[in-house]
């Protein structure tokens, strides 16, 4: 069985000008990108765009996809099941940044270098190429 998941990393230029990245707090506690499962009649691009609004509050356009994980988990109904997650870089254009409490336990932005150091601190490893792909895309050095 494969389960197509979609998501996005966030980003905005506040009122001063300066390139922020949003980050989530997922429900384990580990700093994470807003993500969810696709649902009848969307696209993968809806399914982005939908989950970040509903995750953070915050409307976005997408800019450019990123790129995909896929990893296998085990399901007790469903059995083997293969997740492919698609990440596209969006553009915050509205909204207001509220976290989906239900969901994950918290919601901020930050700047570049600082999203990046605490992805690679607490964030799952295997975003780790998202966020770095992500910052490479707004020219952004994290090296």
């Amino acid at each position: 069985m494969v389960e197509i998941s979609a998501g996005g990393v966030v980003y905005r230029r506040n009122e001063a000008g300066v390139l922020q990245i949003q980050l989530i707090q997922d429900r384990y506690g580990k700093v994470s990108l807003p993500k969810g499962k696709m649902e009848p009649g969307e696209t993968v691009e809806q399914t982005a765009l939908r989950e970040i609004a509903e995750e953070t509050g915050m409307i976005g356009v997408i800019v450019k996809p990123i790129d995909q994980i896929k990893y296998q988990y085990y399901d007790a109904n469903k059995g083997t099941v293969n997740k492919e997650v698609h990440y596209y870089l969006v553009e915050a254009v509205g909204g207001s940044l509220q976290a989906q409490v239900e969901e994950i336990r918290g919601v901020e932005w930050f700047d570049p270098l600082e999203a990046w150091r605490r992805q690679k601190q607490s964030g799952y490893e295997n975003n780790n190429r998202i966020v770095a792909g992500a910052l490479s895309l707004l020219g952004v050095k994290n090296d």
